[in-house]
């Protein structure tokens, strides 16, 4: 089995997100000792936001960037996404992977009856982090953004491990910490 693991928090050390997404990979390591884990860091590692120039494929590093992009992910039966909210949405170099990874005829395609995902075997977990609380609120643009964009893909296993309120207090942080990862261990199952 192959795990993809994306981390996209700017925040380094201090980053509720890169703390749930590398909680998530350890449970799926404990579960599957010999998984095989992809690691790549979108602050450390940006992949090139999409450009006139991208898109006329000039740069060669930017397009074979762009193949291993999609080729880890087309790989990978598990995705688990280390995704800050970052003002009501996402970080915009984890945009920058999802518009990498959703490509006509390779990851979805345009038939007679609209869009068909082509990536429905693999399964998403995102690691989520919120200074505030958002859950069901009209500013969650994160979570149904992610949710649609993966949809579209095809694929319809999307579990999300929250962390709200982060940026409360201390005391809220080290408790919705403690609460997502708590909540991390009951649902989540590792058969596939």
């Amino acid at each position: 089995m192959k795990l993809l693991h994306i981390d996209s928090s700017a925040l380094g050390a201090n980053s509720v997100t890169r703390e749930l997404s590398a909680a998530v990979v350890a449970h799926w390591q404990a579960a599957i000792p010999d998984l095989s884990v992809e690691y790549r860091d979108l602050d450390a590692q940006p992949v090139a936001h999409l450009s006139g120039q991208t898109l006329a494929k000039a740069d060669p590093r930017e397009v074979a960037d762009a193949e291993q992009v999609l080729a880890q992910f087309q790989a990978a039966d598990l995705v688990v996404i280390g995704a800050p909210m970052y003002n009501f949405t996402i970080p915009s170099t984890l945009k920058a992977w999802l518009d990498r990874i959703a490509v006509a005829g390779k990851t979805f395609r345009y038939g007679e009856n609209g869009p068909e995902g082509l990536s429905g075997g693999t399964r998403v977990i995102i690691a989520s982090g919120r200074g505030g609380l958002h859950s069901g609120a009209a500013s969650d643009f994160q979570e149904p953004y992610l949710r649609h964009m993966f949809g579209f893909l095809g694929i319809t296993q999307v579990e999300f491990v929250r962390a709200e309120g982060v940026a409360f207090s201390p005391e809220h942080r080290r408790d919705a910490l403690a609460a997502a990862k708590a909540a991390m261990r009951q649902p989540m199952q590792v058969a596939a």
